[in-house]
């Protein structure tokens, strides 16, 4: 009796102990503490270590998210594991919108149809829809016409056309207004890894896993330029706002290959520069706006949970962020003139931010 007396004695200090680790797991969840080490360019290892508070909203999703993108300087849409695109105000933490339509997964692809409540999305069930911001949250259209998974789509400029791209080899061109296919093209082994459009031109870029870069031109859906090809395969590409430069991702493993590469457009087409720093896939690459420094700047995502910001002219690493236990970082998008939106595997969507306070830095500040 004198043994259960002490142990029922015991018992509320544990009740405490737990709540006490409750609490301190709440105040942990808002506190990012970092330390990473890489190696410069000059081959000079640095050392940063980042303590900072960030916010963490009701999550847009409840799995791995596959793609963000922007819709607006407020909205972004993403996709995931859970079948659902969802628009967020990142700016206030809000859910605005849930939709659901497809059956499988959503695929590394949101498109927005610029100036626009509208976009599209593409899934494993190999269907591409289009929602309305204001709409129903029931898909708009639906386009079938690929006979594997759906893995590129791209708007046209003046918004009447989309292209579509597939595993199966294949690119479409589809009416916007009508739904309608009107192109069709295959190339042997052309694997479609992603899609983007030139802006104010009639090209479309494209990147696969058979490691090339190719060109296409809407007019009659016919490859205009190739690349050289690449050592690895080619993961995502972007285009500069202005038309006249590109970038490229490229998978890899122990730093063989993690490497982005910016290339002309206009008259050579050459490679310009190559940004190396990753030691796993780099999954997402976009040109950052001017505003943000005196030199252009470009940012990277990889499988490594980091994100870098590179010196575009010099393909010098300015900054590292590492963002440990997100996983895999699978999309980034631009948010507004200092900020931007990364989807990863593990912790949903890292909202980051730009600041000069103490020279060129990248924060989270909230996920969701």
């Amino acid at each position: 009796m004198l043994l259960l007396r002490y142990q029922l004695k015991q018992a509320p200090p544990q009740k405490v102990w737990c709540r006490f680790c409750a609490v301190m797991g709440k105040l942990q969840s808002k506190l990012k503490h970092s330390t990473y080490k890489y190696s410069r360019p000059d081959e000079i290892i640095e050392e940063r270590i980042q303590t900072k508070a960030f916010q963490e909203y009701s999550p847009a999703h409840m799995d791995t998210v596959s793609v963000v993108a922007a819709l607006n300087s407020d909205v972004c849409v993403s996709g995931g594991k859970d079948k659902t695109v969802v628009a967020y105000n990142w700016k206030t933490g809000n859910v605005v919108k849930r939709f659901k339509g497809h059956e499988h997964e959503i695929t590394k692809q949101v498109t927005c149809i610029p100036n626009s409540n509208q976009f599209f999305s593409a899934s494993r069930d190999r269907m591409v829809m289009m929602w309305d911001l204001h709409g129903s949250s029931q898909p708009r259209q639906q386009l079938c016409g690929h006979a594997m998974v759906v893995t590129g789509l791209a708007v046209s400029p003046d918004s009447s056309q989309l292209c579509t791209g597939s595993r199966d080899n294949t690119l479409l061109l589809w009416d916007v207004v009508t739904g309608q296919s009107v192109e069709r093209a295959s190339v042997s082994r052309n694997v479609v890894t992603h899609l983007c459009w030139v802006p104010r031109e009639p090209y479309i870029l494209q990147t696969s896993e058979d490691k090339t870069l190719r060109l296409w031109d809407s007019r009659g859906l016919q490859v205009a330029h190739m690349f050289p090809a690449k050592q690895y395969i080619q993961t995502y590409c972007e285009v500069s706002v202005d038309g006249h430069k590109c970038v490229s991702c490229s998978n890899g493993f122990g730093g063989e290959g993690c490497e982005a590469t910016l290339w002309d457009l206009r008259q050579t087409r050459n490679r310009i520069c190559e940004y190396k720093g990753h030691f796993q896939t780099v999954a997402s690459c976009v040109f950052l706006p001017r505003a943000l420094a005196l030199m252009p700047l470009i940012a990277t995502s990889s499988h490594d949970c980091k994100v870098k910001i590179w010196n575009q002219d010099t393909g010098a690493c300015l900054f590292t962020l590492s963002l440990d236990g997100s996983g895999p970082l699978t999309s980034l998008a631009v948010g507004d003139a200092i900020s931007l939106l990364c989807a990863s595997f593990n912790r949903g969507i890292h909202l980051l931010r730009v600041d000069h306070s103490r020279g060129l830095e990248l924060q989270e500040v909230a996920a969701f």
